[in-house]
C-alpha cells in the first residue's frame, strides 16, 4: 500500500519539524472549511470535496482520506438532522427502514475498501463525483404526484405528513397544511439504497445524492422529505463503516480532527449563507471544481498515481 507523507501513527517516523505538521493541520483545516461551506450550499456535503483534495492536494493515503471524511461526515449530519426531525420533514421510520440496507451495504463497503487498490476506488470515486455535479444541477418535483399506494408501503406504514410551504415557529403553532405521502416502488429503494450505503462505505462520502434519488425518484417522496430524511441517514450509514476504518488503523487523529473541525464549521457558515447566496452560481461553481476533481481522480487512478 503507497504511503501518505502522514501515515498511520504506528507506521511513522516522529514529526521532527514541528512547524510542518502544524502547517500541514492549518492547511487541511481551511480547505476542509471549504468544502464543508461548498457541501453545505449545494446540499451534498463537504466529503465529495475534502477526499480528493485530501489525496490530490496534501498526497493522503486515498483509505485515510476516507476515514477522516467518514468521520466529519457523522459530526455535520447530527446537527441539522436533529432540526429536520423537529420540524416534522425527515421521516424517521421511512429512514429507520432503508437505514437496514444502507448500514449493510455501507460495512460491504468499507470491507472491500481494504480490499480494492486505491487505483480502482479513486476511478470510481471519479464517477460519482461527476453524477454529483450532474445532481446538483437536475431540477426535482418538490411535491409528490398522487398515485395508487404501494401495497408493502401500507402494509410497513411508509407513509407520513409533512407541513407544506415553509416551516417555523408560528406555522407550527397554527398547525400549518400538511401534505399526505406514501413510498412507492419499496424494493427499488431498498436496492439502491444498498448501493449508496456501499459507495458511502467505500469511498467515504455521505452519498446523499444517490439517497435522495432513491427515495425522490425510485420511491416518489416528496423532495423535501427525501433530502431531510437522507440528512436524518448520513451518520448512521457514516458511523457503520467508520467502525470498520477505525478498527483497521485508518482513522488518524492528525488528519480526522483539522477535517472535522474543518468541515463542521464551513457547514455551519453555509447554513447561514444560504438564504442569502444565488443558488445558482453556487451549483456551477460546485459543479466545475467537482468535475475537475472528479477528472483528476479518474486520470490518476488509470495511471497509478493513487
Amino acid at each position: 500500500m503507497r504511503k501518505a507523507s502522514f501515515d498511520h501513527p504506528a507506521e511513522r517516523e516522529p514529526v521532527s519539524n514541528a512547524m510542518s505538521l502544524l502547517w500541514f493541520t492549518v492547511m487541511v483545516f481551511f480547505t476542509s472549511l471549504f468544502a464543508g461551506l461548498l457541501g453545505s450550499l449545494t446540499g451534498l456535503g463537504g466529503g465529495v470535496v475534502i477526499v480528493p483534495a485530501l489525496v490530490l492536494l496534501f498526497k493522503v493515503d486515498m483509505r485515510y482520506a476516507i476515514g477522516a471524511s467518514l468521520v466529519s461526515v457523522i459530526a455535520t449530519s447530527s446537527g441539522a438532522a436533529a432540526a429536520y426531525v423537529r420540524d416534522g420533514l425527515s421521516n424517521i421510520r421511512i429512514g429507520m427502514f432503508l437505514e437496514i440496507a444502507t448500514t449493510l451495504g455501507a460495512m460491504m463497503g468499507a470491507y472491500l475498501a481494504t480490499r480494492v487498490s486505491t487505483h480502482a476506488i479513486a476511478i470510481v470515486f471519479g464517477i460519482v463525483l461527476l453524477y454529483s455535479a450532474f445532481a446538483s444541477f437536475r431540477g426535482r418535483e418538490s411535491v409528490a404526484k398522487e398515485t395508487k399506494p404501494d401495497a408493502l408501503a401500507v402494509r410497513l406504514k411508509l407513509e407520513g405528513d409533512y407541513p407544506a410551504g415553509s416551516v417555523s415557529e408560528e406555522t407550527l403553532r397554527a398547525g400549518p397544511a400538511a401534505t399526505h405521502y406514501t413510498a412507492q416502488r419499496v424494493p427499488l429503494g431498498f436496492g439502491i439504497m444498498f448501493g449508496a450505503g456501499a459507495l458511502s462505505g467505500l469511498l467515504g462520502i455521505g452519498s446523499g445524492a444517490v439517497k435522495v434519488l432513491a427515495m425522490d425518484q425510485a420511491m416518489k417522496l416528496p423532495f423535501k422529505v427525501s433530502t431531510t430524511t437522507s440528512n436524518f441517514m448520513i451518520g448512521v450509514t457514516a458511523a457503520a463503516s467508520a467502525g470498520i476504518y477505525l478498527s483497521r488503523g485508518y482513522i488518524d487523529a492528525q488528519i480526522a480532527m483539522p477535517v472535522v473541525l474543518g468541515v463542521l464549521m464551513g457547514s455551519l457558515l453555509g447554513s447561514k449563507l444560504l438564504p442569502r447566496a444565488p443558488v445558482r452560481t453556487l451549483k456551477m461553481v460546485f459543479a466545475l471544481v467537482i468535475v475537475a476533481l472528479g477528472v483528476e481522480m479518474i486520470y490518476s487512478g488509470t495511471k497509478g498515481r493513487i
